[in-house]
């Protein structure tokens, strides 16, 4: 074999080489689980956005790009500082669940990008927190209206995300930070009206118990007045006789005391 064949079949060596090379790298890939690829056709029109690639094994020519999205649930925590209604500067954690669309990640790389957890769900977060949380006063945030504000700033986000393609999961309010002597001087309120509370309370109970206490007595009184009325010397005379004959019928032994009065009744004592 000449040096001429050898340079030949050395550069076509070296060709095949190469060319086996480049097609094991861009032409077969793997999408892993949790992922999904849109393909970008650089002799195609670009993104694809309608065709999706779920995970597994697929075969890409060597001059597209199949670009990967994580679309499982992530994470995405903040500290920041809004305004309430009175302008009172207060520091809120928020934390925000969500994840892209699947079937729409074409579309997704197309607008906005991977970076989208960035560029879009934090922003849109932000605005909503400050949205609505200004609306309430540092006494609405300290107290149980927070799932309110929970909620007003989920739905407003849910509906933002929509549009841009990513689905929102929750929007935790992990803390809302007051200043201190804003939040002393709420504290300090919040016992005072407590206090209060118990003794209008107790002031009420005591009045229902007076009133209580007026009705007993003005139905005692009238039972009385109407016992006076019925019973008459008469009638108690005539209880008395039938008392003092059913005692005398008695088999028992019995003493009798004739009674002294005018009109008194003999008493019978029995062993």
């Amino acid at each position: 074999m000449d040096q001429t064949q050898i340079a030949r079949t050395a550069t076509i060596a070296a060709v095949a080489f190469i060319l086996i090379a480049f097609l094991s790298n861009s032409t077969f890939l793997t999408i892993k689980p949790g992922e999904k690829g849109v393909l970008f056709k650089k002799f195609g029109g670009g993104i694809d956005t309608e065709t999706v690639y779920s995970q597994g094994f697929h075969i890409v020519a060597p001059w597209n790009e199949m670009i990967l999205y994580d679309v499982r649930e992530q994470i995405k925590e903040e500290t920041m500082d809004v305004l309430s209604s009175g302008g009172l500067t207060i520091s809120v954690d928020v934390s925000t669940r969500f994840h892209p669309q699947a079937d729409k990640i074409g579309y997704l790389h197309n607008e906005i990008g991977p970076e989208y957890g960035t560029r879009i769900v934090r922003d849109v977060v932000r605005s909503a927190a400050r949205e609505i949380i200004g609306k309430y006063t540092p006494e609405e945030l300290y107290s149980a209206k927070r799932d309110s504000i929970r909620v007003g700033i989920e739905n407003k986000v849910r509906d933002k995300l929509l549009e841009k393609y990513i689905t929102l999961q929750a929007v935790n309010l992990r803390s809302i930070k007051l200043p201190d002597a804003i939040k002393q001087a709420i504290e300090n309120k919040l016992v005072q009206e407590q206090e209060k509370q118990q003794y209008e309370f107790k002031i009420a109970k005591e009045a229902k118990e007076a009133e209580r206490k007026k009705i007993e007595a003005e139905g005692i009184r009238a039972f009385q007045e109407i016992v006076s009325q019925g019973i008459s010397q008469d009638y108690l005379r005539w209880k008395g006789i039938e008392a003092t004959e059913r005692l005398a019928d008695s088999e028992n032994s019995k003493v009798v005391i004739i009674g002294s009065a005018k009109d008194g009744l003999p008493l019978i004592l029995g062993q």
